[in-house]
């Protein structure tokens, strides 16, 4: 019998679909208890549903470019198709994956764009990835409390969305009296128009694992766990064969652990994270205690975002004063992600506080009338093409009740519906609910449906209730998929009110 923590570790690792027959096996296998198996296994879309066929994203940028024509095109050849959530190819649009277990990426665009080679930025994705492992090196020489006092001095904000301190993260779980600690990697990039980290994981899989090993040295652990959502095959087998490159190497004395996600958005949450890699639903945790206080295996953890890791070796090789003065209205540089109407989609690092203007000039320009964008993902809303010149970093954003979060965005031209787009993002959340609380699990359907009763009747009664609805999943909801699903709809309706008062906008 396994051990009781590795029994239900175990559990998502080797069911393969829901038939009765499978579930009795992983049950007989792991000694989990065959209803258990089932409620972990059916939660997750890669495994719950094997036999989707092609899984054609219908994301806001893959919508904008057609995936409804290419749904159905592979209907009408006789292929099994059904719509996924984003699946992180919004440079691509439209986009597709090929059946399960491949998992290959469907598109006739060509890769994303990045930033050309420049060795002054900190994570250069145009340039050489580098095996030397020189700042893992550094940081032994700086000793723990120079390593921190780097990462403080940088400014550096996790990268994945919240904005939480790096440095402050990494200390406070060195504050914990317990001996055994992780450090888990959070590359489960499921925001709607973002595709950072995957380009990371893909160009520069080194810059991480070296970030990693300094993380790991650092608050003084050896056990590294990387979860990377599993429609991301691609980078998973890039990490996996730069590991293999340098495992002999530097790297000797640390333990790095692969976990493939199964298909659930909410897991970008961390402590849904921890969830699903503990074999179970990936539901966010109550919290306090905090994953540094209690995280994986209930052991101080720190979770990290794979830019904000990116970011790490930089840091510690130029320095933190450095990396601060990088910034252009906060510090460092920040990966940006850019898709819908423009020239050319993909990923630019530029100094955080750029505006879109700034952006979209590296991008190639806008294609069209720009009406909208959304700057942070789908969780950030719409804003108006007024707001061009605000800067898109974490404090200006918020301002106008909007937010940085993974930098995904999405820009829009005119002609294209706002209901529409709102639409988008309301069957996104709702769809990748994890149902845990009343406010974001009922939420998120009365949303989406007085959506689709607009665009069915173009009658503005049908969202009469929505601010009332939008106030009791914010405060209500446990985690911050239900707090904002309603954002897209309700910021839609505030900077574009014509198109919900029964015409389109």
């Amino acid at each position: 019998m396994l051990p009781k923590g590795a029994q239900r570790e175990r559990v998502l690792k080797v069911v393969h679909d829901l038939s009765q027959d499978e579930v009795h096996r992983v049950s007989r296998e792991t000694g989990v208890p065959a209803a258990d198996v089932y409620g972990a296994a059916s939660f997750y879309s890669l495994i719950s549903n094997p036999e989707a066929g092609v899984r054609v994203c219908q994301g806001l940028s893959c919508r904008m470019a057609g995936s409804e024509a290419l749904f159905e095109s592979y209907q009408e050849r006789g292929e099994k198709a059904s719509y996924a959530s984003c699946i992180g190819q919004c440079d691509r649009a439209p986009a597709a994956l090929s059946p399960s277990p491949k998992l290959e990426v469907l598109s006739e665009a060509p890769a994303s764009s990045v930033s050309p080679d420049d060795p002054e930025l900190p994570m250069n994705l145009g340039g050489q990835d580098s095996l030397d492992y020189a700042a893992l090196a550094k940081s032994r020489e700086l000793g723990v409390e120079g390593v921190l006092s780097a990462l403080d001095a940088s400014g550096l904000q996790g990268r994945g969305g919240a904005g939480f301190p790096a440095g402050r993260k990494w200390r406070a779980v060195m504050s914990e009296s317990a001996s055994e600690r992780y450090v888990v990697c959070n590359a489960d990039e499921a925001e709607p128009g973002t595709f950072k980290d995957r380009e990371v994981m893909l160009r520069r899989p080194h810059l991480l694992l070296e970030g990693l090993a300094i993380c790991a040295e650092t608050i003084g652990s050896t056990e590294i766990y990387l979860y990377i959502r599993g429609e991301f095959q691609g980078p998973i087998q890039r990490l996996k064969a730069a590991l293999a490159e340098v495992a002999d190497g530097p790297l000797v004395g640390l333990n790095y652990h692969f976990v493939e996600g199964h298909g659930a958005y909410i897991c970008g949450e961390e402590t849904a994270l921890l969830e699903a890699m503990e074999g179970r639903r990936g539901m966010p945790r109550l919290k306090p205690p905090y994953p540094t206080q209690e995280g994986f295996r209930g052991k101080p953890t720190v979770i990290n975002n794979v830019e904000t890791l990116a970011c790490v070796p930089a840091i510690v090789s130029r320095g933190g004063e450095w990396f601060k003065a990088l910034g252009k209205t906060e510090p460092g540089s920040k990966l940006y992600c850019i898709s819908g109407d423009v020239g050319r989609p993909g990923v630019y690092e530029l100094p955080l506080g750029v505006s879109l203007d700034e952006l979209v000039e590296v991008a190639g320009g806008y294609v069209g009338e720009p009406v909208a964008f959304s700057p942070g993902g789908a969780s950030a809303g719409f804003l108006p093409i007024s707001e061009r010149e605000r800067p898109l970093d974490f404090a200006s954003l918020s301002e106008v009740g909007s937010m940085l979060g993974s930098a995904g965005v999405v820009v829009i031209k005119e002609g294209f519906d706002l209901a529409e787009a709102a639409c988008s993002q309301a069957i996104f959340f709702e769809d990748e609910s994890c149902g845990q609380c009343a406010p974001c699990r009922i939420g998120t359907r009365l949303v989406h449906q007085a959506l689709k009763r607009y665009l069915d009747s173009r009658d503005p009664e049908a969202l009469q209730h929505i601010e009332d609805l939008a106030w009791e999943m914010e405060e209500g909801s446990i985690c911050g998929l239900g707090m904002v699903a309603a954002l897209p709809l309700t910021s839609a309706i505030k900077h574009f009110p014509q198109a919900f008062s029964g015409g389109q906008a």
